[in-house]
């Protein structure tokens, strides 16, 4: 045996030991933390939408009749939109443009539907106002001068409305540098006419927060703590300090979600909103804070659900189908091409084991199309085995020696191979491009995992069958030339 050869056999050995440990179902994946060395990385199979259950949605630019959407804006959409998936803690997420006004959103093993929606569409524009010596209880929508006008300016002066309120015994909501009490004021008001409705006076916005992220007031309620920029600071400071007393409300696409009492000057560009909402709902809020606005209001079109139990079930049907089909193709070459066939079966179980790992350890997240791309390839594994064989088998009848034939029908082969290969690729390029410009998920699902499948399959058909085969060839020599059935001749 040729030194390459012994060389390339035990590669192939160690490459085997390690797909195997890859593909284990209880891997613990690898963790090394060794001085300054801190590695983490889980290996495990990431399932898709139809898989493991979930929620796709289909979001539309909402514009009026006969305005379209600009190129830019649905991009800046879309940027948006994923780093709010990415907020939302979904594993795999997928996140494409479809036409010129539609965004495709997948969200795998999500448990709540209805707030990821609500977090994905909305579009997130913080505005503090002020309130004056007006309580807006939360849940009010109102008007503002940003949302009117674009501009932070000083909308005509309007009357006031009464309000008869029912006050308990408790402090009256503030906002501070450090903290802020929540409103505990039950009112309800009744305006008194007014020619239009009233316009509250925009002091900041969104873009002069800084950052954002869910903590817990003195009694463990959720509150969202924030830092404004140095702009923002600023304006807020002065605001505050010309304001001691008044209301400053705090609004979230133009509803109340808090309207605490300016007790003292914020002069420190951070603070809090509490108020009367859920950890999921603050968790919501500053997801749409942290990753801005939309420039383009969107609604929902379509709403799939995908529960787990219709995943587990597809799951385990790909799963029966996909071992049958394995086995035939074995028990095929097996018995069509004999010790050549028990090659081939192990090139192909090899195959198999390479291609499942890069799944995990790119990771390729698998749908049923992609287990289907998968399946497909197997089919050009086994093809590139039998131009190889039957090369073979023509050498070998034409009376060649054994170790020529061996060169010759991996020579005469690889021009076929190559071709035929090359085309499945360019086929799977083009199939993924298709998928990520018209939002075609199962598409790309299918190309991924076919492309990765056939340059495998390139690799263990030349190399992993050629090196058995010669491997063979040096234990038994030219008698297995005279063994007709056992190669298949």
């Amino acid at each position: 045996m040729q030194q390459r050869d012994m060389t390339l056999l035990m590669l192939i050995i160690i490459l085997t030991g390690i797909t195997i440990w890859i593909v284990w179902p209880n891997n613990p994946g690898l963790h090394i933390h060794f001085g300054p060395i801190h590695f983490d990385r889980d290996i495990k199979v990431h399932r898709g939408l139809d898989l493991q259950g979930g929620v796709q949605v289909v979001l539309e630019a909402d514009l009026p009749p006969g305005q379209q959407v600009d190129a830019d804006a649905m991009a800046a959409v879309k940027g948006i939109i994923d780093n709010r998936v990415n907020g939302l803690g979904v594993v795999e997420p997928i996140v494409q443009l479809a036409g010129s006004n539609r965004i495709v959103v997948e969200l795998p093993g999500i448990q709540d539907p209805e707030l990821a929606i609500s977090t994905l569409r909305q579009t997130g524009l913080l505005e503090f106002v002020d309130a004056g010596n007006t309580f807006l209880p939360p849940g009010l929508e109102v008007q503002t001068s940003f949302r009117e006008s674009g501009e932070f300016g000083i909308p005509t002066p309007t009357p006031e409305p009464t309000a008869t309120a029912t006050e308990t015994a408790t402090p009256t909501p503030a906002v501070t540098p450090t903290e802020a009490i929540s409103p505990t004021v039950t009112a309800e008001a009744t305006p008194s006419p007014t020619p239009r409705p009233r316009i509250f006076r925009t002091v900041i916005t969104g873009r002069h927060l800084k950052t954002a992220q869910v903590g817990q007031d003195e009694y463990g309620r959720p509150q969202i703590n924030f830092t404004l920029t140095e702009e923002g600071a600023k304006i807020f400071a002065e605001h505050t300090a010309a304001n001691i007393g008044r209301y400053l409300a705090i609004a979230m696409d133009g509803v109340i979600i808090s309207c605490p009492r300016i007790e003292s000057a914020i002069t420190e560009g951070s603070g809090r909103i509490t108020g009367d909402f859920k950890l999921s709902e603050a968790r919501s809020i500053v997801i749409q804070l942290r990753y801005g606005a939309l420039p383009v209001p969107l609604k929902v079109i379509q709403n799939r659900t995908v529960g787990p139990t219709l995943g587990q079930d597809s799951v385990a049907k790909s799963t029966r189908a996909g071992i049958i089909g394995v086995i035939i193709v074995l028990l095929f070459m097996l018995v069509y091409y004999r010790l050549h066939g028990i090659v081939a079966d192990i090139a192909l179980v090899l195959y198999a084991l390479v291609t499942f790992s890069l799944f995990k350890l790119i990771p390729v997240t698998l749908t049923l199309p992609g287990v289907a791309g998968f399946l497909f390839s197997v089919g050009t594994a086994v093809d590139a085995n039998i131009l190889i064989f039957e090369r073979m088998k023509e050498e070998l009848r034409q009376g060649k020696r054994f170790g020529s034939a061996i060169q010759a029908g991996f020579d005469r082969a690889w021009t076929s191979i190559r071709d035929s290969n090359l085309s499945t690729l360019i086929t799977c390029v083009i199939l993924y491009w298709f998928g990520s410009n018209f939002g075609a998920s199962m598409v790309k699902g299918f190309a991924v995992t076919l492309f990765l499948g056939v340059l495998v399959s390139m690799f263990t058909a030349i190399t992993v069958t050629r090196t058995i085969i010669r491997t063979l060839y040096a234990i038994g020599g030219e008698n297995l030339r005279d063994s007709k059935w056992l190669i298949g001749l």
